[in-house]
């Protein structure tokens, strides 16, 4: 080099033993000079791939630009100067060497690279570069060696360098220096892209803008920090997401591998189906699919990035340790002055590279993670619009939840702590290598003790996964029942059934808490021994070395650098088994996710779409089961439906006939034969679904809303008076599942959105058996007749509506799943077939019951009579009509009129307790902020703000128990004061080797190392207690919050569940539970070891250099600044994340329940889009959470750093009177502090944002609640009610405070054994009467007595086990068929088999393998419709009190289960009180009294026939109205 230079290259004595250390003047020009210009060439290519990714709009000139091309350009001409410099002295004849020409020149070219990167940046639209920011500072950096050279030079001439700097160079030198600098803070920036033309309606991620340095900085967050200290944040206040973390921008490269995994796993599932004769092998076989390997080759880039953050940050935290070994040997040695601030400052600046790289690995893992939820989240969505029914019964509603609440936050977990893998044990091996360097041999017994915990470690880790999957097992059927619970809650209560259901929620939770106390004693033992690991090691290590060669003496050195080594060891040790609990969940929730992946779909192959096909409909030879191992359900089907056909599809309950719909639809299983359907679909199922919307957005249901279009269907749907008298018109909300409109409405909303989705095929299962005839009558005629909207198109209807037959194209008659007979309305009877049969059964049984019939039905009798000839049955009940006619003449005309009259106000209005969400929103009108306020009937979650309140934690700590709490402190202040009396003992020690005789005394030897091991492992000791305490008490906390919650739940009253979704309080008992069971635990332990820790580490240091009190002070004052700043934000952002995930839970339990529904209508790829944009709305405020934390974890090790810098400074400093082991020691402290104050706040942190589930559970055990179940004071007779004598006295009532009145000044008299007919016009208080019987809503005024005892000052419990109520609809509970009917067992086989034989369902039961164990699906749905409202009838016979309510019970079910219910009602319930709010009028033409409601009054209440003869009254006219006067 010296003939390159002309000098030598490279000089220790200058550079090291001097006093005044400096480079050589070649080793200034040349390696300082190709540093920077070496690092920008071989990094131009990266730049160059960021260019070229980039597709930003090119930005505009701005002063910034220009100034950083004008100081290039200098920069290039100074260098080229210089070249030119040097050629010229070269050309004179002057010595000029190689580095002269070929330092500028480099420099020149690099300098031009520089520019051309700025220029295409420019037009690239990229605002900041990394790439040229860490050149320019690498140029600094080098830049000002060279600076501080030349400036020496000329302040003292005796330098080495003068003579080889000329006074051209120093001009050039002093005026590049401070355009470098400049360039450097210039970089600091971004540019500026052009402004939007375009109004944003989000945010832009500031993130997105933001220079390099802000970056890594996290700087860019700073404005979102500031903004959350001012005030709580809002949804508004957060960023539109990136392309890159939203959802629809991560499925375009997830779905390039996970499309080709499912289309794989549907192949392989096809072989083994064709190959495979055994069913069982089949199921077994099926269903192989692991989406972790489409994760991991989606993210191959980012986790290469974050691996290599994480390897050069792992790599870094090994300089300190090496670092105090030189500053223990300054402090002992005599080397210069200047090394000891050279010692402090690397330490700084190793600890801040650390920081760096640790904080960046961190948040890109962290956003990896977000982004693999929403690839699971979207994969669990998209499959469950997939899954075949046999798959549906493997899989609730409430499980499905479970995978995305729980189960993808476990695989977001892991992998947030993935790296562990890998750099755990790569720290291991480097802390064992330099312990080698420090220890030799004696590393050996502290390797020995790691290898021992291993085998320790992995059967408790085998332990805890085999717990896991217990847990998560028990937890899906916990929130299996909760769902089950919400869903049914109206039931429940009207049955009193809650203290039943409560008791099996409790049973479960049992389980799972008995689950997690064995955990717990587990996980404390795996934590224990893994965090006492790195003391274990340290003693056998020390204990080997001194004892193994009697000339080894632990000194300051050996001992403290070794002990720094063993802290870093720590790390590595507690992460090893946290990475093998999170491991054992993240395997049991993979293998449940991929469990659910792989289950059964709908074949798309079952059915085709031929468009050449002439008819609308085909089957030919087809056969369909609802599962592959079922027997089939429909047999050999063939059939032909023209384009522009009426169909009816007929036949007796449980005949197929909704199981034909759903073949067409591609539900079942297609066993055999050929399927087509031609065009777009529309369906209407038999239970209608309901989104949680607008009335018109259910019906418009994605399309666009054309105004002339729309209301012409809301007036053939009858749905126009129901919106008339609604304050918000068509923009009402309908609730949760439809919660807040009757059957009958949700029918009609249903109905209408088949229509204007004008669809070429309409597949319609019974939609006009929840409506009255009349309003059926206008549908058909309006909608499905010949001159109806759905003219020309192809319709088939499934329909128990027989006065409707002569009217359809073809009718298809299905008998135990077979098509027996098919052809027009003539063509059947003329056959004298299964169908005139079946019209003949039907007739019989519909006219025995009734004293009149309808004049329509009449014409049909005569007709089947003429057609089929002369039936027995028949005729003698139409004899003995005739003869009720010409006895009764006017009286018979009556009844024939109102035989058929379906109360018009049956229409269903909207349920009155619409009203009770109502409060907020009569504010809201009051203050004009809403044309249409009741329009809102879901309340918006509440969200506290601003600190968590003390309240929340004294009610957290009464919970767990003060003394569980008592005990942990104690412990760890025990524990910690052990750790701190063992390195004062160890400092002590290690000072023995500055005196030989004490470094030879083996006795005093002997008790150092004695008592060093006592102290340890003391500490172990009570770590121990104090942690497993801790679980426990956390444990019986969450088990008290649970409970309370649940009882607090159960006693709310309906009000609550109609303004709450379902999904808002599920969250509550799955995410929020579940944070309360293990997160806070693993929070509340971090705050306590690291608050305890940081404490005695300051008293460490404050012992052995108490000037450092002088520093703390103020570091303590920005420590608790920077604290209070962040934790605003953070809990702010976590209670929105908290919120914003409630709505992705609500849309998926609402898309499994309509998955029918979205496919059909094609919707498929809208749903998904809805759910990717809730995902993406709670992402919006998870993502700021992340950076939120990065933000102050990397200030705090700023301040972290400064600790170790003034602590190795003050040694310096001090010295000659500081030793070196209590020097060793106070750095030692000094490097932990960094870490623990840095966990400390994070702790304190999350200690805070996960006490919001504390909070939120909390919340649900304050909301108002129902009068008591029990009052013992006044509880009636066991025998009460004796007769049933019912009398409502000047009742009024109202839903909530606040609200109008629903009923007004009620007065009448029901004596008991009287049967009374409820009717009355939407909106007349027919539903709050019955509501107001069961106490479901309170007086305002007045009373109800039963038998002479007033119901408001009973227990519910007492009130409601004494009612009995038929609901409108039926709701079953998943379990046995015997729970469903007696929850308490309070009745024997016996009477259970006699309810059921009453109840018509004696043959269905007996032919059930199981009988009454038989068990029901969620929701019953492996059981008909009428079969369930046959299980409600059997239910009542099984209580059969003396007061029976039927809350239009049969308006959802068929002809043939309405006249069942009807019989039985009469013959079992004769003695009985029945109230009934009619809906079909034949079904209490026969009853004591009518009742007629308007506006919330009795204003009739008399016999019907005295009712139809005053042509004045109501009852009078609504037959009038109805078209039959």
């Amino acid at each position: 080099m010296e003939t390159f230079c002309g000098s030598s290259f490279w000089d220790l004595k200058e550079i090291w033993y001097s006093n005044t250390p400096d480079f050589t003047s070649c080793f200034q020009n040349s390696v300082l000079v190709w540093i920077p210009c070496g690092f920008l060439w071989l990094l131009s290519p990266l730049e160059a791939h960021f260019l070229k990714k980039s597709h930003h709009t090119p930005l505009p000139w701005s002063l910034l630009n220009l100034t950083k091309i004008v100081i290039l350009v200098i920069l290039f001409c100074l260098s080229m100067a210089e070249l030119v410099q040097s050629m010229q002295a070269y050309s004179s004849g002057w010595e000029v060497f190689p580095v002269d020409y070929y330092s500028p020149l480099v420099k020149a070219l690099t300098l031009m690279l520089a520019l051309v990167l700025i220029l295409v940046g420019k037009k690239r639209g990229m605002q900041t570069s990394g790439v040229l920011f860490v050149f320019w500072l690498l140029l600094t950096l080098c830049g000002a060696i060279t600076y501080r050279s030349v400036l020496m030079d000329t302040l003292n001439q005796d330098s080495h360098y003068h003579k080889s700097i000329s006074k051209n160079k120093f001009v050039i030198t002093m005026i590049c220096f401070p355009l470098v600098v400049a360039l450097l803070l210039l970089s600091c920036f971004s540019d500026t892209r052009p402004s939007s033309t375009r109004p944003e309606k989000q945010i832009e991620c500031p993130e997105e803008k933001a220079s390099f340095l802000s970056k890594i900085t996290f700087w860019w967050f700073t404005g979102t920090a500031i903004l959350g200290y001012q005030k709580p944040l809002v949804m508004e206040d957060m960023w539109k997401l990136s392309t890159k973390n939203t959802t629809s921008g991560i499925l375009l490269k997830f779905d390039k591998y996970w499309i080709p995994a499912l289309k794989k796993l549907v192949c392989k599932n096809k072989m083994l189906q064709s190959t495979k004769d055994n069913d069982t092998k089949k199921v077994a076989d099926i269903g192989h699919i692991n989406i972790l390997w489409p994760i991991l080759k989606t993210f191959p880039v980012e986790f290469f990035v974050s691996g290599l953050m994480k390897l050069v940050a792992s790599l870094i935290a090994f300089a300190n340790p090496q670092i105090l070994a030189l500053v223990i040997a300054y402090i002992s040695g005599d080397e210069p002055y200047w090394r000891g601030f050279f010692y402090a400052s690397l330490m700084f600046l190793a600890s801040m590279i650390e920081s760096l790289f640790n904080s960046q690995y961190e948040y890109l893992i962290y956003c990896i993670a977000m982004r693999i939820r929403s690839c699971v989240t979207s994969a669990l969505y998209r499959k469950s619009l997939q899954l075949s029914n046999s798959a549906r019964k493997r899989f609730t509603v409430g499980e499905i939840v479970n995978l995305m609440a729980v189960d993808t936050q476990r695989v977001m977990e892991f992998v947030q702590i993935i790296n562990v893998i890998w750099y755990a044990p790569l720290q291991i091996g480097i802390c064992l290598w330099l312990l080698w360097q420090q220890l030799g041999v004696s590393t050996l017994g502290g390797f020995g003790i790691m290898i021992l915990l291993f085998p320790v470690n992995g059967f408790i880790t085998a332990k805890l996964r085999n717990l896991q999957v217990r847990l998560m097992k028990e937890k899906d059927i916990r929130i299996k029942l909760m769902n089950e619970i919400l869903n049914g809650i109206k039931v429940l209560k009207l049955y009193a059934w809650e203290k039943s259901f409560q008791k099996q929620a409790k049973d479960i939770r049992a389980r799972e808490i008995d689950v997690l106390t064995t955990q717990s004693y587990y996980s404390g033992a795996i934590y224990v021994a893994f965090t006492c690991a790195p003391f274990l090691v340290a003693l056998a290590s020390f204990t080997m070395y001194v004892l193994i060669d009697p000339s080894n003496v632990l000194d300051a050195s050996t001992a403290f650098v070794s002990l720094s080594l063993f802290n870093i060891l720590q790390a590595p040790l507690v992460f090893l088994p946290m990475l093998l609990t999170y491991t054992a969940m993240f395997l049991v929730s993979l293998n449940r996710i991929n469990t659910f992946l792989g289950s059964d779909e709908i074949n798309p192959d079952a059915l085709s779409h031929d468009d050449s096909e002439e008819d609308s409909l085909v089957m030919e030879n087809a056969s369909f089961a609802w599962s592959t191992n079922e027997n089939p359900t429909l047999k050999n089907i063939s059939l032909r439906i023209k384009p522009g056909s009426l169909v009816a599809v007929v036949g007796q309950v449980g005949a197929g006939k909704s199981s034909l719909l759903s073949a067409f639809l591609g539900d079942m299983e297609k066993l055999q034969g050929y399927v087509n359907i031609k065009g777009s679909v529309a369906y209407v199922p038999q239970q209608a679904w309901i989104q949680n919307e607008s009335i018109r957005n259910n019906v418009l249901f994605g399309q666009k809303y054309v105004e002339e279009k729309y209301n012409k269907i809301l007036d053939s749907t009858c749905l126009k008076p129901d919106l008339e008298i609604l304050p918000g018109g068509d923009n009402t909300e309908v609730g949760e599942k439809g919660i807040n409109v009757s059957g009958g409405q949700k029918q009609r909303i249903s109905l209408a959105r088949a229509v204007y989705n004008d669809a070429d095929v309409y597949l319609l299962d019974d939609p006009l058996s929840a409506v009255d005839s009349h309003v059926g009558k206008h549908i058909f005629d309006n909608i499905l007749g010949p001159k109806g909207l759905l003219k020309g198109k192809t319709v088939v209807l499934i329909t128990h509506k027989i006065s409707i037959l002569p009217q359809v194209d073809t009718i298809l008659v299905v008998k135990d799943g077979c098509l027996t007979e098919s052809g027009s309305y003539s063509e059947l009877l003329s056959r004298k077939g299964a169908f005139a049969d079946f019209l003949i059964q039907y007739l019989s049984e519909e006219v025995e019951e009734a004293e009149t019939v309808d004049p329509e039905e009449i014409e049909l009798i005569e007709n089947v009579v003429a057609s089929v000839g002369p039936h027995p049955e028949l005729e003698r009940h139409l004899s003995r009509l005739s003869g009720n006619e010409s006895e009764g003449g006017q009286r018979s005309e009556s009844e024939k009129l109102t035989r058929v009259l379906s109360t018009f106000s049956s229409k269903d209005g909207l349920r009155k307790r619409i009203k009770s969400g109502s409060s907020q929103v009569e504010q809201v009108k009051k203050d004009k902020l809403s044309s249409a306020p009741n329009s809102k009937l879901i309340d918006a979650e509440f969200t506290e703000v601003g600190s968590v309140k003390w309240s929340v934690y004294l009610a957290y700590i009464k919970a767990i128990g003060v003394w569980g709490i008592v005990i942990t402190f104690i412990s760890y202040i025990v524990s910690h004061a052990f750790s701190l009396g063992a390195n004062i003992w160890l400092s002590e020690w290690s000072n023995d080797a500055e005196n030989p005789e004490k470094a030879l005394d083996i006795h005093l030897r002997n008790l150092r190392l004695g008592v060093y091991s006592a102290l340890g492992s003391c500490e172990a000791i009570f770590v121990l207690i104090a942690t497993i305490m801790l679980n426990l008490a956390t444990l019986w906390g969450s088990k008290i919050l649970h409970d309370n919650m649940l009882e607090h739940i159960m006693k709310c009253p309906m009000s609550f569940f109609d303004t709450t979704p379902m999904g808002r309080i599920l969250n509550r008992f799955s995410k929020d539970v579940d944070t309360t069971d293990i997160v806070i635990r693993s929070s509340i332990r971090l705050f306590l070891l690291q608050c305890f820790r940081s404490t005695v580490a300051f008293i460490g240091i404050c012992l052995e250099t108490p000037i450092f009190l002088a520093v703390l002070l103020p570091l303590g004052v920005c420590y608790t600044l920077l604290q209070r700043f962040y934790i605003n934000t953070s809990r702010q952002l976590k209670r929105l994340e908290s919120i914003t995930r409630s709505p992705i839970y609500t849309h998926f339990s609402e898309t499994v329940t309509g998955t029918t529904s979205i496919r059909a209508f094609g919707a498929t790829e809208r749903f998904i889009l809805e759910s990717n944009n809730r995902v993406d709305f709670n992402h919006s405020s998870y993502l700021p959470s992340i950076a939120a934390n990065r933000w102050l974890a990397i200030r705090l090790e700023f301040l972290g750093y400064c600790i170790v810098f003034f602590s190795a400074l003050f040694a310096v400093l001090t010295k000659g009177t500081i030793s070196p082991g209590l020097a060793g020691m106070s750095i030692s402290y000094a490097l932990t502090v960094t870490a623990n104050l840095n966990l400390l706040v994070l702790a304190s942190s999350n200690v805070e944002t996960n006490i919001v589930s504390v909070e939120r559970c909390l919340e649900y055990t304050v909301t108002p609640t129902e009068a008591a179940w029990h009052c013992e004071s006044n509880k009636p007779n066991k025998s009460w009610p004796d007769s049933g004598n019912v009398v409502f006295d000047d009742y009024t009532t109202r839903y909530r405070e606040g609200l109008d009145l629903v009923l007004r000044g009620i007065s009448c008299n029901i004596n008991a054994g009287e049967m009374v007919g409820i009717v009355g016009r939407t909106g007349a208080g027919k539903s709050s009467l019955t509501l107001s019987l069961f106490r479901i809503i309170e007086a305002a005024g007045g009373c109800i007595t039963i038998d002479g005892i007033d119901i408001a000052k009973i227990g519910l419990h007492d009130l409601r086990s004494k009612l009995t109520i038929i609901p409108q609809d039926p709701v079953l509970f998943t379990g046995t068929l015997r729970m469903n009917l007696d929850p308490f067992s309070q009745y024997d086989d016996d009477a259970i088999w006699k309810s059921i034989e009453l109840a018509h369902l004696k043959n269905f039961v007996s032919g059930l393998d199981a009988g009454l164990d038989h068990e029901v699906s969620e929701g019953g749905e492996n059981i008909s419709a009428g079969q369930r409202q046959l299980v409600c009838l059997a239910r009542a016979l099984l209580r059969k009190s003396k007061i029976l309510v039927l809350d239009e019970a049969t308006a959802a079910v068929d002809l043939e289960t309405d006249d069942l219910i009807q019989a039985t009602i009469r013959k079992e319930f004769s003695n009985c009180t029945v109230l009934t709010i009619a809906h079909r009028l034949n079904t209490v033409m026969d009853y004591n009294k009518i009742m007629v409601l308007d506006k919330g009054k009795v204003v009739e209440y008399d016999s019907p026939n005295s009712l139809l003869k005053d042509e004045k009254s109501i009852f009078h006219s609504m037959a009038k109205d109805a078209g039959l006067l």
